[in-house]
């Protein structure tokens, strides 16, 4: 049996995870190699972590996430007003599954921005695209869409993303146009993909915020019929760092 030639196969056929755990196996005494059986589930179960890591990296490089977190490293405590127990139901990403949306505010510093990103990190390990946008950036995009009239383009490629996390939200006044954009963007992906709100305004100020009562009683009950709220409270993290 030419070994090598196997590897060379293994690789040609873009099988690398198989490849690193049969050469890893070679490098094995004869009498530890295992059955036939337990090869190919081996071989198996290393492919298919191999291939779920290289999704969740790109996946990752995709999503622009603003910072590298994950919720293992979210600081969860009374003052903070977050619990683990919170932290723990969004692990298994269901949330997604249930197209439901995240509401996250507090003052500025106090880790709004790292839970989201946190979020959509795990969301990536799960298998689920997610896009991190500010408001200026989306303000930009429908301004450039409406221009160069590609705007059910963009509209088209925003629905795709299982996550779009939007942060900001609240520090820059939004013109009528934004506001329609923003209430299609949200009636697309209502009942059908989640979406994460990260604001230095309460959620009780939201409304204000929006100005024109029609579309802000339009818009707030797109996001807010399934949703979930964090008020994250404290001194600023960044002080702390």
């Amino acid at each position: 049996m030419n070994t090598e030639a196997t590897l060379d196969q293994l690789q040609q056929l873009k099988l690398h995870g198989m490849a690193m755990a049969y050469e890893a196996i070679l490098q094995m005494p004869m009498d530890k190699h295992p059955t036939a059986h337990e090869l190919a589930a081996l071989l198996s179960l290393r492919e298919t972590e191999e291939r779920q890591r290289r999704r969740t990296q790109l996946y990752l490089r995709l999503s622009k996430l603003r910072y590298a977190a994950t919720l293992p490293e979210i600081k969860c405590s009374e003052a903070r007003n977050i619990t683990q127990d919170q932290v723990n139901l969004l692990m298994d990403g269901s949330f997604i599954k249930k197209a439901s949306n995240i509401l996250i505010s507090g003052a500025t510093g106090c880790g709004k921005s790292f839970l989201a990103c946190a979020i959509g990190h795990q969301a990536c390990q799960l298998g689920y695209k997610p896009l991190y946008i500010n408001l200026n950036r989306m303000i930009e995009m429908i301004a450039l869409a409406k221009m160069d009239g590609t705007f059910i383009k963009m509209l088209n490629r925003l629905e795709r993303y299982h996550l779009v996390i939007l942060d900001d939200f609240g520090l820059q006044p939004l013109t009528a146009t934004v506001r329609l954009a923003l209430l299609q963007i949200l009636e697309d992906r209502y009942a059908k993909r989640s979406t994460i709100i990260v604001s230095q305004l309460p959620v009780s100020k939201w409304h204000e915020y929006l100005g024109d009562q029609t579309l802000a009683d339009a818009i707030l009950d797109r996001l807010m019929a399934h949703a979930t709220q964090f008020n994250l409270k404290g001194k600023s993290m960044r002080k702390a760092s």
